[in-house]
């Protein structure tokens, strides 16, 4: 469920939550890999031909990260 604030949201999706995802470059909210070990998904995005992917870390809830 989008609200107003979520437009400002990096992700929105609540399955990403507690996860690090990796997304196509700073401009893009386009994941291209999730889970729980940030390498992974960095040698997972890497896999799908992604060659600087930006990873984060989503918060659980509804938390505010500054990174």
């Amino acid at each position: 469920m989008k609200t107003e604030d979520s437009k400002h949201a990096l992700i929105v999706d609540k399955k990403y939550e507690g996860k690090f995802v990796a997304m196509e470059g700073f401009t893009s909210r386009h994941v291209v890999a999730a889970g729980n070990d940030p390498e992974r998904v960095m040698k997972a995005a890497s896999k799908k031909g992604i060659a600087e992917p930006v990873i984060v870390f989503i918060p659980k809830g509804n938390i505010t990260q500054i990174y």
